[in-house]
């Protein structure tokens, strides 16, 4: 089976030089900056000290790359998901599986109205890092979900270590893993690893809040979402809030992160790049809209990511937001 990865970029090479290094047949497909850096192999690693080196793996900048490709997963970003399809469309196998590897919740749907073809909902799970040279790192636990499909080669992720988690209905993963990802924005406008800004209660206070409008809003519609972590979707807010000792020893699961991870879209604002913004805390701002509500918090997010600044400490990203949704209480 050939397997094409289209947006070969930190997730993408990293699934990608994976499945090759367990007997996939790979493709690349990316721009030339990261062909360049990927000339000499892959050098894969992750946070429990797993390391996996590969040849050069054939790599191209065209979308007739995956012209041959029995399972094309498609990594790039939501805002290029219309684009991914127009390129795509003509040179993919009649039978070819496709896979949607992205945030958010809807980028299967657009792929799938651009390709005229079904296209599978997945989830990554973890955080990689790009390290230069060909390195990719993955900086945090977590696997792969996908909606299950009998021809997807489950055989070959296993032995890639990526063992897939298949669902019938793909749709609450997603919306628990928007809730996770709503970490993001605090991340980057924290300046911070990862590590270090789940470590202070107050940015986890901004997290909670955040997530809890999320949470308000899909019981509010019946959305369920699925559980991802040990604990439910619904007691991760309280469980943030906890004093730094107490969430250690309860959740210390949650630390398990590299020290110098941080979240995509802290590495997007630092270098000025466009965020998936719209495409995470967004999606709370559209499902309050659709029931005539408001989300104060994940709002001035939004706000706060568009200005660009990534020096907020704790208390004072906390108290913006609180604000934030005390304005928003009152009518204001």
């Amino acid at each position: 089976m050939r397997i094409a990865i289209f947006g070969a970029g930190a997730v993408g090479c990293y699934l990608g030089g994976r499945l090759a290094a367990a007997g996939g047949d790979v493709v690349l497909i990316g721009r030339a900056r990261v062909g360049a850096e990927v000339a000499r192999g892959l050098v894969l690693t992750d946070y429990r000290g797993g390391r996996v080196e590969t040849a050069p793996l054939p790599f191209t900048e065209g979308p007739e790359g995956a012209r041959d490709a029995a399972l094309v997963l498609v990594c790039v970003k939501s805002a290029a998901s219309a684009e991914a399809a127009r390129a795509l469309r003509s040179h993919l196998a009649p039978d070819a599986v496709v896979v949607s590897f992205q945030n958010g919740l809807d980028n299967a749907q657009v792929l799938a109205e651009g390709l005229g073809r079904p296209v599978l909902r997945g989830m990554v799970g973890f955080n990689v890092a790009a390290q230069g040279a060909g390195g990719f790192h993955q900086g945090t636990q977590g696997g792969l979900h996908v909606a299950d499909d009998p021809r997807l080669p489950v055989a070959l992720f296993r032995r890639a270590g990526l063992a897939l988690t298949r669902h019938a209905d793909m749709a609450p993963v997603l919306r628990a893993k928007l809730m996770l990802n709503l970490n993001n924005a605090v991340n980057a406008l924290s300046g911070l690893p990862l590590r270090a800004e789940l470590s202070q209660r107050d940015f986890r206070r901004c997290l909670a809040l955040a997530q809890e409008e999320w949470l308000g809003l899909c019981a509010r519609a019946g959305m369920p979402l699925a559980r991802l972590t040990p604990l439910p979707a619904r007691m991760l807010p309280g469980v943030l809030r906890l004093p730094d000792p107490l969430f250690r020893a309860l959740a210390g699961g949650m630390l398990r992160i590299d020290p110098l991870a941080r979240s995509s879209m802290a590495d997007d604002l630092a270098q000025g790049r466009a965020t998936e913004i719209d495409w995470i805390n967004g999606e709370v701002l559209r499902l309050a809209r659709a029931q005539s509500l408001e989300a104060p918090v994940n709002r001035r997010l939004v706000a706060l990511i568009g200005a660009g600044r990534r020096d907020w400490s704790a208390p004072a990203l906390l108290g913006e937001l609180s604000a934030a949704l005390r304005r928003g209480t009152d009518g204001r």
